[in-house]
């Protein structure tokens, strides 16, 4: 375990509902963020948000998706390992030990679509369940608090499935992808999730029946979300980082999309990956652009690296950069690499494609690198 100094500080995507407001009551002063990378899972540790402590690899050499806590402090970990094929690890001591899940998320052997799990994309807790997107695109859930998976019938078998998800030309180039999956607070059965390529989907019933959410975006169905969010304490205010833009969603007054990132600065763009927002404030957002032009080089434009911020719901957009590379940085921030903490003031962290992690304690207004050297990073979570 290494002590890394960072100078004074002058990220699937949020924790939801019920565990981000209890995040917001603890007293505790420990911020742990547990680090997905190409070869493997790392963690940064600190008690003031100055001073990180770095720890790992575990799981050297596999591909790690994500990690994930849920309120019981259950972690989930989702891997790949090559030829050897995916797996889903679970740990009850933070981390120390981890056991391979032996009924992972898996499709039945009479698969009507001869359909197999590649790996497990995105992993989300809420209340006593947890959930599961897979590649290709499906929808699994967890009541055993992650011993045993099993599909969502009502998504993953229903007959227009295969049109929600595009062909193969709407797919990432790792493959289609089912994640941002978000519980509504106020009721477990509302669900929405994303897939890339397919869309923006709800439930009312747990899964059961779904429905699109797709007015105001370029495309209906085989459009590319790449990260959705829900406010936590105002459900009804969505958000998304999409293929297309940065888009904005008031279920109150309407359920079309709203493309807010029309007022990014034109020489920098809206197209992105990741998208954090404010578990306190529904009108505050940060998004990671990147140089969406002509092939998608997928570097930050101009190879100047920045957040951008907005505290009016996307009506304007702050360029926060102090502390980043003023130029010749080519890489970007993946979907699940953003993410934000419980803290007051809200601490903002990314990790790259190039294997570091920036930090900022003050909501972006600075940012410093508290890890270097580490492989191409997938996901960065926070609490």
């Amino acid at each position: 375990m290494l002590d890394r100094p960072v100078q004074s500080l002058t990220s699937n995507c949020a924790h939801l509902g019920k565990a981000w407001l209890i995040l917001l009551a603890s007293s505790a002063k420990m911020t742990t963020l547990w680090i997905g990378t190409r070869k493997g899972a790392f963690r940064l540790d600190s008690t003031d948000r100055k001073t990180w402590k770095l720890s790992g690899p575990q799981f050297l050499g596999n591909l790690v998706y994500h990690v994930m806590r849920n309120a019981k402090n259950t972690l989930l970990m989702a891997t790949s390992a090559g030829h050897l094929g995916p797996a889903l690890h679970r740990s009850t001591d933070d981390g120390a030990t981890w056991v391979e899940v032996a009924n992972p998320p898996k499709f039945p052997a009479d698969e009507p679509r001869k359909r197999a799990v590649n790996h497990v994309f995105w992993l989300t807790a809420a209340a006593n369940v947890w959930y599961a997107g897979t590649s290709p695109q499906a929808l699994f859930v967890s009541h055993d608090d992650g011993l045993s998976w099993q599909g969502v019938a009502g998504f993953n078998d229903h007959p227009e499935q295969k049109d929600w998800a595009g062909g193969d030309q709407d797919q990432t180039p790792e493959g289609g992808k089912l994640h941002s999956i978000q519980v509504d607070p106020r009721d477990p059965r509302k669900l929405l999730l994303g897939m890339s390529g397919g869309g923006v989907f709800f439930t009312e019933d747990a899964g059961a029946t779904w429905q699109p959410l797709h007015d105001g975006v370029e495309a209906e169905y085989g459009q590319d979300p790449h990260c959705v969010a829900i406010h936590p304490t105002d459900p009804d205010r969505l958000w998304m980082q999409s293929h297309y833009g940065i888009y904005r969603m008031d279920r109150k007054t309407s359920n079309v999309w709203q493309r807010v990132g029309k007022n990014m600065p034109a020489d920098v763009g809206d197209i992105g990956f990741p998208i954090v927002i404010d578990p306190r404030d529904p009108d505050c957002a940060w998004v990671f652009p990147m140089d969406g032009t002509s092939v998608w080089p997928r570097t930050s434009p101009g190879g100047k690296p920045a957040v951008f911020g907005t505290r009016d719901a996307g009506a304007t957009w702050q360029r926060l950069d102090r502390g980043l590379p003023r130029e010749q940085a080519w890489w970007t921030v993946k979907r699940q690499g953003m993410c934000g903490d419980a803290h007051d003031p809200m601490g903002l962290y990314f990790g790259t494609t190039s294997g570091e992690i920036w930090a900022s304690a003050n909501r972006g207004e600075d940012f410093a690198c508290i890890a270097r050297h580490l492989p191409h990073v997938y996901s960065v979570t926070a609490w």
